[in-house]
Parts: C-alpha cells; structure tokens; sequence
C-alpha cells in the first residue's frame, strides 16, 4: 500500500473502436464524409489552389497543379488517418478538408489535424460544426481526449482552437523541422470530462435561433465555451505572425 498520490482508477473503461474507413458525420451547417483524394482534388483545387498561403503552416508546399494536390491528398490518405472532406449540409462538393489522426485506441485519445480550410469555408458555421461533428464522434465512441495542435507562430489557429474549447497545453520547443524552417508547436486538448458543458455550448451555438436570415451569428461561440477551458493561451494577448484564418 503506498500513500503517494496515484491516478484514477478507470473502472470499466475499455479502448474505443477506431472511426471506420466509411465514416460520415452530418449535423445542420456541416457534411463530412470520406475524402476521395483521386475524385475530389479537381473541385478541391478550384477551392485552395488559388490561395498559396493556406499550406504557410501545413507541411506541404501549395500545389500548382490538379496533380501536385492529387499527390498531397494521396500521401495523407495513405498514413493512418481519417481523411474527411468537408462540405455543406446537403451538398458533396469539398470545401476543404480534415483528418482524425495519431488515433491511440489503448489510451482512448485522437487529434484533429491536417485541417485546410478554403476562404469560402473560414470563418462560417460549416466550418464549426464540422470540429463539434468530429469532436462529438469522439466522445460519443470514448475516447478520453481529442488534441489540437499547430504552428505555434499560427495565431489563427491558437485563436480557434480556443474558440472551440480546447485547452491550451504549452509549448513543444525545437519540435519539428518544416520546409527548412523550425516549427515549435503549441498545444491543446478537451476531455470528456470537458465536453459534457463544452457539448451543451456547441448545442446552443449551434441551434438555428442563433443565426438570423444571412447566416450571422447572434451570440458568439467563445464566451460559451472558456467557462469548461482549463486554460487560456497566454499567448493570444501578445502579437503573433499572422496566417491562415479559421
């Protein structure tokens, strides 16, 4: 027996099911179903190929060609991911795209990553209920915990991973080596135990009451959601290089 502080006992958790290789989520703004990297990257390209500074912060360089988007579509959809492309409720064609990835069933936690939002996606209800959507698979299939990461340098994206209620969780120094560049990477997560108030945010956010006849939102997703953030990104209240909007 030892009086050391231990952690919790999980009684009668068992690892979730990873999301299946057919996977589709649909709610009232946002379709997400399994991206066709072959099929789809014609109409994706007319939505991202014309905006070089979408890849500033992704890993690829921004495709000049049908072909070179092809090719990046094909190297995501061949790692262990699920690759989603994102559209309207009721419509197919791809505005943009996101993955479930670093899928780890044995301690029930997975990463929203690989998101690239077209300009007509950024900023729009399409776009947040398309995280509420895979968030919500998460926890709903038990998973303890969903991580969101970036650029730190990625102001726009630290800015919605806040916004959508994720915990800031610091800084990984020197991580990675991008495009000749190094990148430290912030990072941030919810839990289950978070999203039982953050679910019940994104359902108010979300009902159509919210919006009114051009699509504005009446009350904004932020304040519903920093009373089940843990913590706060310090540093949103200090500038930050600019970049791709979310």
């Amino acid at each position: 027996m030892t009086d050391r502080p231990l952690g919790a006992v999980l009684a009668g958790w068992h690892p979730p099911a990873r999301p299946a290789t057919d996977l589709a989520l649909t709610g009232h703004h946002a379709h997400m179903r399994p991206l066709d990297p072959v099929g789809d990257a014609p109409a994706l390209f007319v939505q991202l190929g014309p905006h070089p500074l979408l890849y500033d912060y992704l890993f690829e360089p921004p495709p000049a060609t049908v072909d070179d988007l092809r090719a990046i579509l094909l190297a995501i959809a061949a790692q262990d991911v699920r690759l989603f492309a994102i559209c309207r409720a009721g419509r197919t064609d791809p505005l943009g795209y996101a993955c479930l990835m670093n899928i780890n069933t044995a301690a029930g936690d997975i990463e929203i990553g690989n998101v690239n939002l077209s300009p007509v996606l950024q900023k729009t209800p399409v776009a947040t209920e398309a995280f509420y959507l895979m968030c919500d698979w998460a926890f709903t299939a038990g998973y303890r915990r969903v991580v969101w990461k970036c650029n730190a340098l990625n102001a726009p994206s630290r800015s919605a991973a806040q916004r959508l209620g994720f915990s800031y969780e610091g800084v990984f120094r020197n991580h990675l080596i991008v495009k000749g560049r190094n990148r430290d990477t912030a990072w941030f997560a919810m839990t289950d135990g978070d999203w039982t108030g953050l679910s019940r945010a994104y359902d108010e956010w979300l009902t159509p009451a919210n919006f009114d006849a051009q699509g504005r939102q009446r009350s904004r997703l932020g304040p519903m959601t920093a009373p089940y953030r843990v913590t706060s990104d310090p540093a949103l209240s200090a500038p930050l290089e600019p970049g791709s909007g979310f």
